[in-house]
């Protein structure tokens, strides 16, 4: 089985779902493709009608694009393994979150429990929308947090959460072969392994 039947295999949903949802996956080889800032946009348009609370929409999204003076400074506070690949994107984003809110009606700030979460919805929707038009978003946890506050210049009062790579995907071929081996989309756990009905099923704890 090939690599392209393997990741059908893998990306079969067990219930019918958009394909937006099983097409994408996040490689880390890019082509030499620039990303123009008027795409960028739809992508971000795309993160601005994710749902938050209280529609306080706390997620706040920084870039570079490859070739432009600072996006050796968005590099540089990933990990030594995501630098590797990230390098070759088109765009780095780091995508923030503000902590506090004004609830609708009042001026005073109040913290948001949910600005994480929030955030990661605006994620989602950026994603998809890239693998819409075509391209592809890698979000990124390895990154050192406290050089990628002092980097971009985060004031206090707002959470670093994720780094994005973002590009056209290759066929890998300009991977190392430890990675263009991984190069490829990831199954995922069955519906039945993480909904419940009723009360918390003794099952979820393993």
């Amino acid at each position: 089985m090939n690599i392209q039947e393997t990741a059908s295999k893998l990306r079969d949903p067990d219930h019918p779902v958009d394909r937006i949802f099983v097409d994408r996956w996040s490689p880390r080889g890019f082509t030499q493709d620039p990303l123009p800032e008027r795409v960028l946009n739809t992508f971000f348009e795309a993160a601005r009608w994710a749902p938050s609370a209280f529609n306080s929409q706390p997620w706040r999204f920084v870039y570079a694009l490859r070739g432009q003076s600072e996006f050796e400074a968005f590099l540089a506070p990933l990990i030594e393994f995501n630098q590797g690949w990230a390098r070759h994107a088109a765009a780095l984003i780091y995508l923030l979150s503000r902590k506090e809110f004004a609830p609708p009606g009042k001026t005073e700030r109040l913290f948001s429990r949910t600005h994480s979460f929030d955030s990661g919805a605006a994620w989602a929707n950026f994603a998809n929308q890239a693998t819409a038009a075509g391209w592809a978003a890698h979000g990124m946890s390895g990154f050192n947090l406290g050089r990628a506050r002092r980097m971009l210049r985060v004031p206090e009062g707002f959470a670093v959460e994720i780094a994005i790579a973002v590009g056209r995907k290759s066929d890998g071929a300009g991977l190392p072969p430890g990675l263009l081996q991984r190069e490829q989309p990831s199954g995922r756990s069955p519906v039945g392994d993480f909904v419940g009905r009723g009360f918390f099923p003794e099952r979820f704890r393993s």
